[in-house]
Order: C-alpha cells, then structure tokens, then sequence
C-alpha cells in the first residue's frame, strides 16, 4: 500500500504526516535544530483517511479539545522501541513521568539510556507522547522537535487538563 504525506500548519511550527489510508506511520516537525526543513511538496491526489482523522485529531488538539488520541499508528521501530513507544502512550494527558520510571515500567532500571533514545526516535511526535518525559530531576531534557516545542506542549496539556496536575516541571 502506497504511503502519502501531507504538512499541517500547528502553533509550534509545520509537522510532516505520513501514512496510508488505514495506518498512520510518523508525524515530524519539519524544521528542527537537527534538522532544517525540506521543501519538497505533499503527495498527490487524496489525502488518505488515517492522515486525514490524524489532522482532524491534531487540530482539535492544539485547540485544547482533544485529550485522547483515537488513531491507527504503525511507526517503523524495533521490538525495543516499540515496547517503548506503548508505554509513552499510558502517560496521561497533562502528567509527564521520568526516564527512569518509564526504565521501571520495561522493567529494567539500567535501560535508562536506551529508553531516553527509544523515546528520541519516536516517530509519531504529539500522538505517542514522549514530550511529557522529564528527567529525573524535574527539568526539561532532550526532545527531537526542541525543548521550546516540548515545553510549549505540557504547558498547553496544564492549561487544558480537566484536573490541574500542579507543577509540570
């Protein structure tokens, strides 16, 4: 099944969606610090279904009326890092967790640097929530779409949380 990308303009920059019509496979920030943005244009002709609900999803989001993603995700990744990724999608909407919890929770305390690039090669950025990892001390710590989008995220999910969590970080 041939896959399609299409680009969405959100309040913390252009995300690249790719996917096919049943599955969603990456959702990218174009520009980042690792990496500038392309400028090739979106594929021709439909824009398949599971792009589509995910931009319909996305959007409700950014507008503070989605807590709960409902989408059919098929990110490319490893065993490890696909056990990875659904433990990131239990972290709930306004709450952000540890590496370290996250390395308990796989069950292996010492998995701790794995799992932070687990989380750093998630393709499906905002979806699967690797923004609401933190370290272990509180402060913001490596996010591929920049600490300033990362930090614009849970300060957008504190904002909008039905139960305000407190302190995020």
């Amino acid at each position: 099944m041939a896959a399609y990308t299409t680009y969405i303009d959100s309040p913390i920059g252009t995300l690249q969606i790719t996917g096919t019509d049943t599955q969603l496979h990456s959702i990218l920030f174009v520009e980042t610090e690792r990496r500038p943005a392309r400028t090739h244009a979106a594929s021709e002709g439909d824009i398949p279904a599971a792009i589509r609900e995910a931009t319909r999803q996305l959007n409700e989001y950014f507008e503070g009326k989605r807590l709960r993603f409902d989408l059919p995700l098929q990110p490319e990744g490893t065993a490890f890092q696909q056990h990875i990724w659904n433990l990131l999608l239990d972290i709930p909407y306004g709450v952000t967790t540890s590496y370290l919890e996250i390395s308990k929770r796989y069950g292996d305390t010492k998995a701790i640097r794995a799992v932070g690039a687990a989380n750093g090669s998630n393709p499906i950025t905002i979806i699967i929530p690797c923004h609401r990892v933190i370290g272990s001390n509180g402060k913001l710590v490596g996010y591929g779409g920049d600490l300033w989008r990362k930090e614009w995220l849970l300060k957008h999910e504190m904002e909008h949380a039905p139960t305000p969590q407190g302190k995020l970080f």
